[in-house]
C-alpha cells in the first residue's frame, strides 16, 4: 500500500486481481517440434510439480509447431489425460512464432515458457512468476550468468552463450544477463503492448522482446537458476548463432534510426519515483546535467583539437570559428540524443539550425575574449590563447546548456502524454486505493477453463497483429497535480 502522497506521481503497480472462477492465474507454454520421447516426462514432471506447490490455478499449454513424428499423438493423449494441459498444432515451424500464438490466446494475467527438456530446476518456477503477480515486475527470466547461479554444460556452449550476452551488451547496450535461458515470463497486459513490436518469429523472438522491454524502461526481473545441459538437444548452434546475429543487426538499426515507437510502452503501467515532482528540482535535471557535462568535455577536447589543427594554416579568429562550427554541429547532435532523449529523424534539421543560433552566441563570447587578449597584448603565447578560450568556452557552456533545456530541447512530455491512445480492450487503470483486490483464488482439483481444441495456422494467427493496436491510454502527469482516483 502506497504510504507516500505526493503530486503528480502515477498509479503504482498493483498486485494481480482475482480471475474468474476457473481461470488460470499462470499459463505455462511448452513450444515443440518433434519431441515424441521427451513431451510426456517432461508435462507430467511440471504438472506434479504446480500441483504439490504453486497456489494457484495454472494451465499447461503445449505448442506444436510443425511435428512430423507422433508428437499430437502424445499431445492430444496428455490433454485427455490431465484437465490443467491443452494444446495448440501450428503448421509452420518457430519458437517465436508458437509463443505468439499461444500467448495471444490466452487468458492467463501470467504467461510463461520454458523448454521441452526441462534444463531448468523448477523450483525457480515460483520466483520467476511471483514479482509478476505482486506487480513488482512488468517480464522475468532466468539467469544462469548470475553469480549465485549452477549450471553444468560443456565448454563449448558455455563459451557461445556468454560470447553472445557480451555482444548484445555492445551492440544493443542490454543490461539483461541471459538472453538465451529458455525460462521466461511476463505480464499478460505488458504482452498485449509489447508482442506487436517483436518481429522474429524463431529462436531470436525472446531476445528482441527483452531488447525492447528494456528499451521501453520496463522492469526485468533476473532469478539465478540451476541449469544441467541437455546433451540430446537438437538445437543447430551454428544456424541458431546466425539467425541470431542477423536479428541483432535489425533490431540494431531499428534502434538507431528510431523507427521502434517504443512510446507506446514508456512506462505505462505503474508508478516510476523518476515521474515524481521534486521542490526546486525540475525533472530529469541531474541526469541531463551529467549528460552534458560528459557530452561538453568531450566537444572542447575535439574543438581545441581542431583549432590546433586550424592554427596551423590561418589566423586565430578564423581557426576559432571553423572549430566552434565544426564541434558545435556535432555536440548539438549528441546533447540530442544522449542528454535530452530525443530519437529518430524527425526535428533533426530545426535542432541543429537552432544548435547553430546557440553556436552564433558561443562564436561572439569566445571571438570577443580573443580580441579581448589581441588588444591587451600583440603577440600573445598559444598557451595563453588556450587558457582564454577554456575560460570563454565556460561561460558559453552554461548559456548553451541554459538554452538546450529551455529552447531547442524543451520537455514535451506532458503534451505527449496528454494525447490519447486507445487500446484494443480495455485502458490500463489502476484500482481505487478504497478498492482492494480480493486475493488471489486458490486451484480446485480440476477447475479448469479451456481454451477449446482449435488448431491454428501459424501464418494466419501468430504473423498477424492479433492484438490490434495495442496500446494503452496515458494520462497527463503534471505538477501539482493529484490523482483524481487518490482518496487521501
Amino acid at each position: 500500500m502506497r504510504t507516500d502522497s505526493s503530486p503528480g506521481t502515477l498509479p503504482a503497480r498493483e498486485h494481480l486481481p482475482a480471475a474468474p472462477a476457473g481461470t488460470p492465474v499462470l499459463d505455462v507454454v511448452i513450444p515443440v517440434h518433434n519431441e515424441e520421447k521427451d513431451l510426456q516426462p517432461c508435462v507430467l514432471r511440471l504438472h506434479q510439480h504446480l500441483a504439490r506447490t504453486f497456489p494457484y490455478p495454472f494451465r499447461i499449454t503445449i505448442a506444436d509447431n510443425a511435428s512430423t513424428d507422433t508428437t499430437p499423438q502424445v499431445s492430444a493423449r496428455l490433454e485427455a489425460q490431465l484437465a490443467e494441459v491443452q494444446s495448440f498444432r501450428l503448421e509452420q515451424k518457430g519458437r517465436g512464432r508458437a509463443l505468439r500464438t499461444v500467448w495471444s490466446a490466452s487468458d492467463a494475467p501470467i504467461l510463461a515458457y520454458m523448454d521441452v527438456d526441462l534444463s531448468t530446476d523448477l523450483n525457480a518456477l515460483l520466483p520467476l512468476v511471483a514479482p509478476l503477480i505482486s506487480g513488482h515486475s512488468d517480464l522475468a527470466i532466468g539467469s544462469r550468468l548470475a553469480r549465485s547461479s549452477r549450471v553444468v554444460r560443456g565448454a563449448k556452449r558455455e563459451f557461445i552463450s556468454r560470447s553472445y550476452n557480451l555482444i548484445l551488451r555492445g551492440s544493443l547496450q542490454a543490461r539483461f544477463s541471459d538472453a538465451q535461458c529458455g525460462f521466461k515470463a511476463i505480464r499478460r497486459d505488458v504482452a498485449q503492448v509489447l508482442l506487436p513490436l517483436v518481429e522474429d518469429t524463431g529462436w531470436f523472438f525472446d531476445t528482441e522482446m527483452l531488447v525492447l522491454a528494456e528499451r521501453a524502461g520496463l522492469r526485468i526481473h533476473e532469478v539465478p537458476v540451476d541449469w544441467v545441459d541437455d546433451p540430446d538437444s537438437t538445437v543447430h548452434i551454428v544456424k541458431t548463432a546466425t539467425e541470431d546475429l542477423k536479428g541483432v543487426w535489425r533490431v540494431g538499426r531499428a534502434l538507431a534510426t528510431g523507427s521502434l515507437p517504443l512510446d507506446r510502452l514508456t512506462r505505462p503501467f505503474g508508478d516510476d519515483p523518476r515521474d515524481r515532482e521534486l521542490t526546486d528540482v525540475p525533472r530529469g535535471l541531474a541526469r541531463q546535467l551529467l549528460g552534458f557535462c560528459v557530452v561538453g568535455g568531450l566537444s572542447t577536447l575535439f574543438y581545441l583539437l581542431l583549432y590546433t589543427a586550424f592554427r596551423g594554416f590561418t589566423g586565430s579568429q578564423l581557426a576559432n570559428a571553423l572549430a566552434l562550427l565544426v564541434s558545435a554541429v556535432a555536440n548539438t547532435a549528441a546533447n540530442r540524443r544522449l542528454t535530452f532523449g530525443v530519437r529518430g529523424r524527425g526535428g533533426a534539421v530545426k535542432h541543429q539550425a537552432q544548435g547553430l543560433v546557440v553556436f552564433g552566441i558561443g562564436l561572439v563570447l569566445t571571438s570577443g575574449s580573443l580580441a579581448a587578449l589581441n588588444a591587451a597584448t600583440s603577440h600573445p603565447g598559444h598557451s595563453t590563447e588556450l587558457a582564454v578560450l577554456i575560460a570563454a568556452n565556460l561561460a558559453a557552456t552554461v548559456l548553451r546548456f541554459l538554452l538546450f533545456r529551455a529552447w531547442v530541447f524543451p520537455d514535451r512530455r506532458e503534451q505527449d502524454a496528454s494525447t490519447a491512445v486507445t487500446s484494443p480492450t480495455t485502458p490500463y487503470h489502476s484500482p481505487t486505493p478504497h478498492q482492494p483486490h480480493p486475493p488471489l483464488p486458490h486451484r480446485s482439483a480440476r477447475a479448469h477453463q479451456p481454451y477449446g481444441t482449435d488448431h491454428f495456422r501459424a501464418g494466419s494467427a501468430a504473423d498477424r497483429t492479433t492484438w490490434g493496436d495495442a496500446t494503452v491510454q496515458l494520462q497527463p502527469v503534471r505538477p501539482n497535480d493529484t490523482d483524481p482516483r487518490d482518496f487521501r
